[in-house]
């Protein structure tokens, strides 16, 4: 029985510090970029040897490549319609819409985002992981949620099946502005993506 408990001990222990290794790296990174990060730098952040790091991830890659497993991917789940088909599309779009102003664009996600569109094109590797663990769920969670809406008699627009990117432009130029230009001009996030779900949808109810 001790032993049992001194084994789960410290596997808590072992958890916690690689979760307070993820949690350094999403701050270094979304303040200073893939490149400019250091590991010696996280490792300092997250109170922990350098040699701990390698003791969870091969390289600062593979720990770039869990955060956005934690942080980024879960959200996608937020696309999927329910089994029951009871929720409308547009009240599913519209709770990823909150979900993304308020989790993402005004957060260290936002950062991460913006870091792949800094750095991307220098990082092919990243910019692969991103689209496939990222990219290419989202793109699938959104041409289901159109398949959805037009099931259902809420969507008219069939080509956003084949081009479920423009579901998701508004939020990708929220994060884009909010980087580069918030400061000068702030834009209406909120108020854009009711816009954009009216488009898509018809006028609904007010914000």
């Amino acid at each position: 029985m001790r032993n049992r408990a001194r084994s789960s001990k410290r596997e808590a222990g072992v958890a916690e510090r690689r979760q307070a290794i993820i949690d350094a790296a999403l701050v270094e990174f979304s303040a200073k970029g893939f490149a400019a990060s250091r590991l010696e730098d996280i490792a300092k952040r997250a109170k922990v040897g350098k040699g701990t790091i390698y003791l969870h991830f091969f390289d600062k890659e593979a720990l770039f490549q869990e955060l956005v497993r934690t942080s980024i991917v879960p959200l996608l789940g937020r696309l999927t319609p329910p089994a029951t088909g009871q929720m409308s599309a547009r009240a599913i779009f519209e709770m990823f819409a909150t979900t993304f102003e308020r989790e993402v664009l005004h957060t260290q996600r936002g950062d991460i985002v913006r870091l792949i569109i800094a750095e991307g094109a220098r990082f092919p590797s990243l910019s692969e992981f991103y689209h496939r663990e990222v990219i290419s769920r989202g793109m699938a969670g959104m041409r289901t949620l159109v398949e959805y809406g037009i099931a259902r008699g809420e969507i008219t627009h069939p080509a956003l099946v084949q081009f479920p990117q423009l579901l998701i432009a508004p939020a990708m130029v929220a994060v884009i502005w909010e980087g580069l230009f918030g400061k000068y001009d702030a834009l209406d996030v909120k108020a854009m993506l009711k816009a954009h779900i009216d488009l898509i949808f018809g006028p609904g109810r007010p914000a």
